[in-house]
């Protein structure tokens, strides 16, 4: 309940540092101006520009002394910076600070679904040439990045439909689609297309590693007006309340899930167990999640859920049984007087 409030905060965090970067200049270049004023051209209220002018006021240089923070006069409403602590001069990075940010730019350049790549790439190449950096020896190579995201990202660029082998985890099955594609984005450090899907008549997500197999066709690709592009700001799964819905009781060892999954309920069980609700995509999926957890899990709900564990638990272990060898018949042993020779030696060698 806490990640969207967080998220929230940094953002607030970070438009608000934007602003005070801006103020300065704004304020040197109209000493005297009103607040008001002011706050209209900055798009904000009196009272957080007011704010803001006394987070400036201890802000500046390291040592934080006595000119060293930003100054200013007020006179009445009406407001002046007397000392900007060199917030007006140009900004001068240092090798190393010139380093990070080459190596910044270059992964923004890398990662799918940039939707101004050329603009990262001329910045790139100014701070390159300014900084003595073109043709830094430094290799950028994001999580998931392989010759199958570089080539369907060269397809997607192409701006032409896509003939895929898709493999459906939930499903466990293999398909063959043509789709349209949108953009390329990069999730939780995994790269996807989302297009259009001719087979499902929807927008849909695919991940680049379980694309089997692509060829590009002559065809443009064609996307109707009713694709929209997904939300994705609170991940690639969103549950709804038509999605099956499954509790399982877990262990002090099985806790991670509730932190990394989506849940609808968390309750206190018997001693260190829990139940924890959550939607699943389908109960196969839920099934094969299920059984490649720890000892520490047991379903509750749904009942078809847990025959299906139980089920494809026992056909695992009966799959892993050791055959009885079976019995050789020893062969009986004979009377030497029963012999035709009657010889003991040959009673002997028949035992």
């Amino acid at each position: 309940m806490t990640r969207p409030a967080a998220r929230n905060g940094s953002r607030a965090s970070a438009d608000r540092l934007a602003r005070l970067l801006n103020l300065v200049p704004y304020l040197l270049a109209r000493p005297g101006i009103e607040i008001a004023e002011a706050a209209g051209d900055l798009g904000v209220t009196e009272r957080q520009l007011r704010e803001d002018l006394e987070l400036l006021w201890v802000c500046g240089l390291p040592g934080y002394g006595p000119g060293d923070l930003i100054d200013m006069a007020f006179d009445g409403d009406r407001v002046t910076i007397t000392y900007d602590a060199g917030i007006d001069r140009p900004l001068r990075l240092t090798p190393d600070e010139a380093l990070a940010l080459v190596v910044a730019l270059r992964m923004l350049a890398e990662t799918p679904g940039v939707a101004n790549r050329e603009a990262v790439e001329r910045a790139l190449a100014k701070i390159e040439a300014a900084g003595d950096l073109v043709g830094a020896p430094v290799a950028v190579r994001l999580p998931g990045d392989t010759p199958r995201v570089e080539a369907l990202r060269t397809a997607v660029e192409g701006g032409k439909a896509l003939r895929i082998t898709y493999y459906t985890a939930a499903r466990d099955e293999t398909t063959e689609r043509v789709i349209d594609p949108l953009r390329m984005l990069m999730v939780g450090g995994r790269a996807y297309v989302e297009a259009w899907c001719r087979r499902a008549e929807a927008v849909r997500l695919f991940r680049a590693d379980r694309i089997d197999a692509i060829t590009e066709l002559d065809e443009p690709a064609t996307v109707p007006p009713q694709a929209v592009p997904h939300d994705l700001t609170e991940g690639v799964f969103r549950p709804t309340a038509d999605l099956p819905l499954i509790t399982l009781r877990i262990g002090r060892g099985e806790r991670w899930i509730t932190e990394y999954y989506p849940c609808e309920r968390v309750e206190a069980g018997d001693g260190d167990q829990w139940l924890v609700s959550l939607r699943v995509t389908d109960l196969g999926w839920a099934r094969r999640f299920v059984l490649g957890l720890g000892p520490e899990v047991t379903v509750v709900a749904p009942v078809e859920l847990a025959d299906q564990v139980r089920a494809t638990a026992a056909a695992a272990l009966d799959a892993y049984a050791v055959p009885t060898p079976a019995a050789v018949p020893r062969r009986p042993e004979v009377d030497p007087e029963r012999t035709p020779s009657g010889d003991p030696a040959v009673a002997g060698r028949t035992q």
